[in-house]
């Protein structure tokens, strides 16, 4: 199903419906404040193998997950002194923020080292979607592995669309993913140059 979303003040209704279908095992497509998302519940292990067959992404390779705040990410991540001053001064925002998994995180979403990537977009879609959901929402780029994923909902539709169950229609993307950061042992290091500034790293 492909529905509009106002990107500003997303109406309740719609989360719900979206929220519903997460819970009950769906797969959405939604907006970040980076590019767009395919996503479900991280606790629906059927979900996200689902997620692993339309991306053609090999399973040793786990998805990031978005959080509602920075409370909830310390459930799912083990967050020090150092990571929290540095994710509360750049989140929400365009990062993806690698740190070590708590027992919690299901382990198609951890890697061997039992690592996560953790998300909280500056975006009120997500914000609505997670929220409402109660729990962490699985993100990775809308696309198959490799491909770039196109910046217009419509394109997406187009090309996933058939493959999942909601494509959620929040405006024009950017055209660049999340950056990535290790907070791993308190040392800051850029894996993926992406959307976030890193000039504040030293």
């Amino acid at each position: 199903m492909y529905v509009s979303i106002n990107p500003d003040n997303p109406q309740p209704r719609l989360i719900k419906q979206v929220v519903e279908c997460l819970k009950q095992g769906g797969v959405i497509v939604y907006p970040t404040d980076t590019t767009y998302g395919i996503g479900c519940d991280i606790f629906n292990r059927k979900a996200v193998k689902r997620i692993f067959q339309i991306k053609q992404r090999d399973q040793r390779k786990p998805f990031s997950f978005i959080c509602n705040n920075l409370a909830e990410i310390s459930n799912y991540a083990q967050v020090s002194n150092f990571a929290f001053k540095i994710m509360k001064r750049h989140l929400p925002g365009p990062y993806t923020f690698i740190l070590q998994a708590t027992k919690i995180v299901p382990g198609s979403l951890s890697t061997k080292q039992k690592t996560v990537g953790v998300r909280i977009p500056e975006n009120a879609i997500c914000e609505a979607i997670v929220r409402e959901l109660g729990h962490p929402l699985v993100t990775t780029s809308a696309n198959t592995s490799g491909e770039n994923t196109p910046q217009d909902p419509r394109d997406i539709d187009d090309q996933l669309g058939h493959l999942v169950d909601f494509v959620i229609d929040g405006g024009i993307s950017m055209d660049e993913a999340s950056t990535v950061i290790s907070l791993l042992d308190d040392q800051i290091e850029v894996i993926r140059q992406g959307a976030g500034d890193t000039s504040w790293i030293e």
